[in-house]
């Protein structure tokens, strides 16, 4: 069994291109188009892994050859057990990276599955409320945002899936030559539900930029 060497993002890539393989499987009858994506997906997924060992390698190679769902299944199943788990916080954690919240209301530790968390998010529905907690350059930081629902689906930022979405925005300082503080706000549209958020999410590039935009 391989050591988990994946993230989360990582591994909902990885399932959405396999998914996708298993579908052109079994809805295609052109078998030069079924060995191209086949080709295609493993490429994809071999990519995102330059420094693979070759016991991955050997584990990514299995790829090409599944052919029944059964074998997708289970080949998704096995995947599940690389996934590295994000790493985990406590109460105290959370309340001093939001130590200016009061009554900071926070989320369910307890109940997370770490595995498949590419961020740690949660809302405050009696304050409009919406909280990020990630791991930003080895350190975890954490971001505070106001949330205004818009009843309807969109593109999330972070995601970059069509969910339901609230216009989430966070204060940040505004660098100038000044001694005295300035301050701005950083909105994006993303994901009224983070626990949906993160099981889509593929790239965290979006959440980086959002992050960064906030913090620096």
């Amino acid at each position: 069994m391989l050591t988990p060497f994946m993230r989360n993002h990582e591994y909902n890539l990885i399932k959405r291109l396999v998914g996708r393989l298993d579908n052109n499987i079994k809805t295609t009858a052109d078998q030069k188009v079924i060995a191209a994506t086949r080709h295609t997906t493993w490429t994809r997924v071999m990519e995102m892994f330059p420094s693979a060992t070759e016991e991955q390698k050997r584990f990514f190679d299995r790829i090409p050859a599944l052919n029944r769902s059964e074998e997708f299944q289970a080949y998704l199943s096995e995947l599940e057990e690389y996934v590295t788990p994000l790493e985990k916080v406590t109460e105290q954690q959370l309340k001093k990276l939001f130590r200016k919240v009061k009554k900071l209301k926070l989320p369910p530790l307890a109940e997370l599955d770490f595995r498949f968390l590419t961020y740690i998010g949660w809302t405050d529905i009696s304050s409009n409320k919406l909280f990020i907690v990630y791991n930003l350059d080895g350190k975890m930081a954490g971001v505070e945002g106001r949330f205004s629902p818009t009843n309807k689906k969109g593109v999330c930022c972070l995601c970059n899936k069509h969910e339901e979405i609230a216009f989430v925005t966070a204060q940040t300082k505004v660098k100038s030559g000044s001694a005295l503080d300035h301050f701005g706000r950083v909105g994006n549209y993303m994901c009224i539900d983070s626990a949906k958020c993160n099981r889509n999410i593929t790239d965290v590039s979006g959440l980086e930029r959002f992050m960064n935009d906030v913090l620096n």
